[in-house]
């Protein structure tokens, strides 16, 4: 019989097989062991219990909790100016939305309607995070049931909540946001408003192409005021 084809007198798991623990007899009948757990198992079931009966007692979440996504509605209107932001951010394509004029609305622009399809919502909060407006956030609502896949789909009416009863979360992006930014965030309210009327009312939006590609011919033709050194 060859060499190679002999049994291996020691059967180790590795080259230190000297090193490995042998086991006495009682661990070898794992009895031990055995009583050990079911004294843990007769103590839990005598020490205090600690769970919600649910739906009777209903968690109250922190404002760090990422619940269903919500419009604010802030004086009856929506903060949201429809810029696309939260639904071209939103990974599984859960958000749409429909942007629409209003001259007499001092934000001119208005999502004529929003819609989430809370069956594709994943939470993940990007949505808040795009939105510069602080007008979709996300709430503590986590307790959310539906009967058909209609009901599933959130319009505008449904998401708009007022901001008084999102104040926490309000208050926490602020807190979350000067953390990052180092004391810079600082939203305004009144930064909602995104008339260009009020960016630059000497803005003529009347000029043709012909009469921009003249105002460029003067312009180049002036001489620099500065030059690059």
């Amino acid at each position: 019989m060859q060499d190679n084809l002999e049994k291996p007198v020691l059967n180790a798991l590795n080259e230190n097989y000297s090193r490995e623990r042998s086991f006495s007899f009682m661990e070898n009948i794992y009895l031990p062991e055995i009583f050990k757990a079911l004294w843990y198992t007769l103590k839990q079931m005598f020490s205090p219990k600690f769970t919600m009966q649910y739906p009777e007692e209903k968690w109250e979440p922190p404002a760090i909790f990422r619940g269903r996504p919500v419009l604010v509605e802030d004086e009856g209107q929506e903060r949201c100016v429809a810029c696309g932001l939260c639904a071209r951010a939103c990974p599984p394509l859960a958000i749409s939305m429909q942007a629409n004029e209003d001259s007499d609305d001092p934000k001119e622009r208005y999502p004529d309607f929003f819609e989430i399809n809370m069956l594709r919502c994943i939470y993940c909060g990007y949505c808040e995070e795009v939105c510069p407006e602080e007008a979709i956030v996300m709430s503590k609502d986590y307790d959310i049931v539906f009967e058909s896949r209609e009901e599933a789909i959130y319009d505008k009416e449904r998401l708009l909540v007022p901001k008084e009863d999102l104040k926490e979360r309000l208050d926490y992006l602020k807190n979350y946001r000067n953390q990052q930014f180092g004391q810079f965030w600082d939203f305004q309210e009144e930064n909602n408003i995104h008339s260009v009327r009020d960016r630059d009312r000497d803005w003529n939006t009347g000029l043709s192409l012909v009469d921009m590609l003249e105002q460029q011919k003067k312009n180049d033709a002036e001489e620099a005021t500065s030059t690059w050194s």
